[in-house]
């Protein structure tokens, strides 16, 4: 599996990270660029088109459907590239809107590529779902990251009526949740539901043992003294 942009490696093979040409969204984010030489010609790439190239999907932040449309967009891209190959989704997220998080589960299942799944820094409600339905044998979780459960929920307002078919609805994607999360860790869904009614946090190593990943990367000795 490859397990990153290996600054590195790719450093060996021309190309440089630099923070020269980085810009600030409105919201104050940055982007760094890389730069890959090509015989005389440079090429400058933003570091998750670059990431991209590599089969590596970055979901960060909060899952919206802004999020989702790239995400998955990116992961028929990868498909139409190399049906075969596996693509490797690296998860940070708090979660967010269940639609929104659900179609690019649906998306995980549909291509043919096995998605591999990483947890780094935090895979929360909606992002652990997506950690736990990467191909079975490749889901991951970096030491220090956290795995949160819990039960969706949503702020309904309006007339009697409208608020109870929102209620409904919430019961009905409850349910899919459950399911989905219980077919994924092997645990039963009534077991998924009792976990669910209240946050339930887990560390890496509590998260392999609940079934949302297969393994923690752990860096071995020998590679540690390469540093």
């Amino acid at each position: 599996m490859n397990r990153g942009f290996d600054i590195e490696r790719a450093t060996r093979h021309g190309a440089r990270v630099t923070e020269q040409g980085a810009r600030a969204t409105e919201q104050g984010a940055h982007f760094t660029y890389v730069y890959e030489r090509d015989g005389m010609s440079e090429k400058q790439w933003d570091v998750f088109s670059r990431l991209l190239k590599d089969r590596i999907i970055f979901l960060d932040g909060a899952i919206d459907d802004a999020v989702a449309d790239i995400v998955i967009a990116q992961m028929l891209y990868v498909e139409s590239q190399d049906p075969e190959k596996d693509v490797s989704l690296y998860i940070n997220s708090p979660g967010g809107s269940v639609t929104a998080g659900l179609a690019i589960y649906d998306a995980m299942q549909y291509i043919r590529p096995d998605v591999v799944t990483i947890c780094i820094g935090q895979a929360a409600s909606m992002g652990a779902i997506l950690l736990a339905a990467g191909a079975p044998g490749k889901r991951y979780s970096l030491p220090s990251s956290r795995v949160l459960v819990h039960q969706p929920w949503g702020g309904v307002q309006g007339q009697a009526t409208d608020i109870g078919i929102q209620a409904r609805e919430i019961v009905r994607l409850k349910k899919m949740l459950i399911s989905y999360f219980a077919k994924h860790t092997g645990k039963s869904e009534a077991q998924v539901e009792t976990d669910m009614e209240r946050d339930r946090f887990m560390s890496a190593e509590e998260a392999v043992a609940y079934g949302v990943v297969d393994r923690v990367f752990v860096r071995e000795p020998d590679e540690q003294s390469k540093k």
